[in-house]
């Protein structure tokens, strides 16, 4: 027989007493890596965990592995050049955060763009919205474990993104907000679906129902359906038993604590303030559409689906007036200005000194009044925000981007602290954070 190695003594620090009674064992939390490789993590966030068992005892996030200098690059080009960098942060609310961008260099110019360009801005504002909140609901629920209303999510965010295309040509990165205006006027006819393996015959007649005229019957048909879609989500999700347990009381933001971290959104309207920058400080048409403001009562992640919910269906409000008064009331959709918006191609056949603005506006831009101003739009996530220093150069002197999310991310700490791992889980789904503008 080998020998066998007998164990050895167990020493009074291993955890007993040199007495032989038993003594107190040192408790020691662990750290936790959660992200940025973790699906629930939404991509590239790195939050350090530091964990009692499956209690959090702190949480700390990390930022940095996406940082693409989106400012400094803002401020190495002409104004125009940097729209589409907007797009680019929240890559989920891409037209409001060009309307901040644009709306700032408009106040620094003194112009404003023509009232139909305005009614456009509003209701693609509110498509975006709408846009950001179906991601979100998809997304958080495959979080927590429900896995149909993705599905359903995207199948009307599909419907919205056409809308994008048809107007821009992108289905996301749009560019479509200039200074003076919009790029160019709704389209009269939406693409219609072709014949296919996946859709023939009265198939394809059913998804071409709603393409048989322009943008805005298009938009007027989803107008009238959307709600029922929202019922089919608040049907699989709002007294659905494993969701309510997993949402009700998670996370709880008291008031004094959104108001001290700088929430704005659904995350600050969740804990029951009123404050939305669309009736507070209106721009764009706001002041004329009706629309309510939905609050929670508790701010847990479940009063903030509730409110999120609650806006798309007041997004489609406005939607629906501002088809209304756009099918009205034609007319421009840009600034006949020449120093902001290029001229058309019948006139730069006719006229040299337009074919000359027009190589100007695309190579050296224009100038912008030496000034500086804060610009800031009630985006999907809360405040977006840019402030906007001009020196009188074809380019910003400095560009400070505001995002909704950064503020949120910071406070996850206060939180998350006494919560269950799973509840982390929750809570940043319903933070509804993208990396995009956190890691500018």
């Amino acid at each position: 027989m080998s020998a066998v190695e007998l164990p050895k003594p167990r020493q009074a620090s291993e955890g007993f007493a040199s007495n032989g009674a038993e003594a107190k064992q040192e408790i020691r939390n662990y750290t936790l890596n959660f992200g940025p490789q973790h699906p629930a993590a939404h991509g590239v966030l790195r939050l350090i965990l530091e964990m009692d068992g499956e209690v959090v005892q702190r949480a700390d996030p990390h930022v940095g592995l996406l940082h693409r200098g989106t400012e400094k690059l803002a401020e190495s080009k002409p104004f125009n050049q940097s729209i589409g960098y907007m797009d680019r942060l929240d890559y989920v609310s891409m037209m409001c955060n060009e309307h901040a961008y644009v709306r700032a260099i408009e106040t620094l110019m003194g112009i404003e763009a023509p009232e139909r360009a305005q009614y456009i801005r509003t209701m693609f504002d509110e498509i975006t919205r709408i846009l950001n909140h179906l991601m979100w609901i998809g997304s958080n629920a495959l979080d927590l474990g429900a896995m149909a209303v993705f599905l359903y999510a995207f199948r009307e965010r599909e419907e919205l993104m056409d809308c994008y295309e048809a107007v821009s040509g992108a289905r996301m990165h749009a560019t479509y907000y200039r200074p003076g205006g919009v790029y160019r006027d709704l389209p009269d006819r939406m693409p219609q679906y072709k014949e296919s393996p996946w859709r023939k015959g009265a198939n394809l007649k059913r998804f071409n129902s709603w393409r048989e005229g322009s943008l805005l019957d298009y938009l007027e048909y989803f107008a009238q359906d959307f709600p029922k879609r929202v019922d089919e989500y608040e049907t699989l999700l709002t007294d659905n038993r494993i969701w309510k347990q997993r949402t009700v009381g998670i996370g709880v933001v008291t008031p004094e604590q959104a108001l001290a971290w700088g929430m704005t959104g659904p995350m600050l309207r969740g804990s029951g303030i009123a404050w939305d920058l669309r009736k507070k400080q209106p721009y764009a048409k706001y002041d004329v559409v009706d629309f309510d403001i939905p609050v929670g009562v508790q701010g847990d992640c479940y009063d903030r689906y509730l409110v999120r919910v609650a806006e798309m269906r007041q997004s489609t409000r406005i939607i629906e007036q501002c088809v209304k008064w756009l099918k009205a009331n034609p007319g421009p959709v840009m600034l006949h200005n020449y120093k902001v918006s290029p001229p058309s191609r019948e006139e730069m056949k006719d006229d040299m000194e337009a074919l000359i603005h027009h190589f100007k506006l695309f190579t050296e831009g224009y100038c912008v009044p030496a000034g500086e101003t804060y610009s800031a739009v009630e985006a999907p996530k809360g405040e977006f925000g840019v402030y906007l220093v001009s020196d009188g150069a074809n380019k910003p002197f400095r560009c400070k981007l505001r995002a909704p999310g950064f503020a949120h991310l910071s406070s996850m700490d206060a939180i998350v602290k006494g919560h269950m791992l799973a509840d982390v889980v929750a809570m940043i789904g319903t933070y509804d954070i993208v990396f995009g503008e956190i890691d500018r």
